[in-house]
């Protein structure tokens, strides 16, 4: 199969509050070669637990969405688009339900991944898919913590179960090397 008549540009976005999400992006970022960014809040999140989670809840029942710093990437000139986020109270974080409010995605193939701590799972796919309505909204790669050793596995893994031809890819440039 050639699979270079398939090659789509893949954009990894992510908002990652103590770095679990971010290195799931990385390992996303590293095996679909893909352009990443990171998303920030304009004003940070409180550091301390007890205070975070007040904050989260409150700012997921208000669907409120987070001032965001600006970006390096727009995601209108990708096809495939990875969006990740640390799944808080069972849903995504605000600041990355602020840039999937902020964008128009339709038409776009859209991977949704978290880290979580093994709390409420929620369904970040169906969360997700309530916001891109018009784009192709996939299974979500839910990984506890930030994955470890097995990172790269886990996502291996997860693009080769959505028999997406990025998963193919993936799998035989891993094989060559």
């Amino acid at each position: 199969m050639n699979l270079e008549k398939y090659e789509k540009k893949i954009l990894i976005v992510s908002y990652s509050y103590s770095g679990n999400t971010h290195k799931i992006a990385q390992a996303i970022n590293h095996i679909t070669g893909g352009d990443f960014c990171d998303i920030y809040p304009w004003q940070p999140y409180p550091m301390s637990f007890p205070e975070l989670l007040k904050q989260v809840r409150k700012e997921i029942t208000a669907k409120y969405r987070p001032r965001l710093l600006p970006l390096s990437y727009s995601p209108q000139r990708y096809d495939t688009i990875f969006v990740g986020s640390p799944n808080w109270c069972g849903t995504i974080a605000p600041p990355l339900f602020a840039w999937l409010m902020g964008n128009d995605l339709s038409g776009k193939n859209i991977f949704p991944f978290c880290s979580h701590c093994g709390g409420v799972p929620g369904n970040m796919q169906k969360d997700v898919q309530r916001i891109c309505k018009k784009s192709d909204v996939h299974k979500c790669l839910s990984v506890i913590n930030d994955g470890g050793e097995k990172i790269e596995n886990l996502v291996i893994q997860y693009l080769a179960e959505n028999s997406n031809f990025i998963g193919e890819r993936c799998l035989s440039e891993r094989k060559r090397k």
